[in-house]
């Protein structure tokens, strides 16, 4: 399998998880020019961004180290740029996420961008 391949599948892999835990998928890799959101979901009211990190072991680090500022500033454009596609206004709830997956062992950080990379 090659990396695209592989970040597929623990993309569904995160994605079955995550309607487990509730949530309703929107949307898989949306992308613009800014670049690429993972997941869209709600969660209830809220439209949740989820980015999606995958390592088979911690040798390079813990998945979610891998969300540092720049991604995420990467990934708030992306999000501005759907809510503007589906007509959100500046007042609809949002959130960030991070599902982190290394080896078999999910994590799930809600709000990840208020901890992550600090």
């Amino acid at each position: 399998m090659n990396k695209r391949e592989v970040g597929t599948a623990y993309e569904k892999k995160a994605g079955e998880f995550l309607e487990k835990q509730g949530l309703r998928i929107l949307c898989r890799n949306f992308r613009n020019r800014y670049g690429e959101i993972d997941i869209v979901a709600k969660d209830g009211e809220v439209t949740v961004f989820v980015e999606v990190k995958y390592r088979k072991d911690t040798s390079k680090g813990m998945p979610e180290e891998a969300v540092d500022f720049r991604k995420q500033q990467r990934i708030c454009r992306v999000a501005d740029y759907y809510r503007m596609m589906h007509h959100m206004g500046d007042f609809s709830p949002v959130r960030f996420d991070v599902v982190a997956i290394c080896g078999k062992e999910i994590r799930w950080f809600r709000n990840a961008f208020d901890y992550i990379g600090r």
